[in-house]
């Protein structure tokens, strides 16, 4: 199973806020059988976000939870033309990750951040995710650069 399906990627997300945004995605996964409950879930991102909140410079956001409402390592991407507000310093996020990992599923879901964060640190990275003209793309990048670098 892979990590990320075209329907697991929303390119016009268009949400009032960050836990509307987060919804959105999280829809996504709970469409797919690979969240179980999706207020659950939310529940478990929402606790996570109150921990520290997960807005990285250069327009990212990356909520993210361990859930037992979770199936199957699971990443949804957003991109947000006009910014929703992640809580980072420099401003919105534009481009927003959605991980979702079984409770029980080890580190799997820190390697998964730990890849991610490596790669968005890189402009060329996030530009190709700001420019592609369709979820197929977004799925292509994300798993040449992610899933099997």
């Amino acid at each position: 199973m892979s990590l990320i399906t075209e329907n697991l990627v929303v390119l016009n997300l268009d949400s009032a806020d960050r836990h509307a945004a987060t919804r959105v995605l999280a829809q996504a996964l709970a469409g797919e059988g690979r969240v179980t409950d999706l207020d659950g879930f939310l529940a478990d991102v929402r606790k996570r976000e109150e921990q520290m909140p997960t807005g990285l410079p250069g327009g990212i956001g990356i909520p993210h939870a361990r859930s037992a409402y979770v199936t199957e390592p699971s990443l949804a991407f957003g991109r947000a033309p006009a910014g929703i507000d992640w809580g980072a310093e420099d401003g919105p996020a534009t481009l927003i990750f959605l991980i979702a990992a079984p409770e029980g599923g080890g580190d799997d879901h820190l390697k998964i951040l730990a890849a991610l964060a490596r790669r968005l640190m890189r402009t060329e990275f996030r530009e190709a995710l700001l420019n592609a003209p369709d979820a197929t793309t977004v799925v292509d990048v994300v798993t040449r650069e992610v899933v099997n670098p």
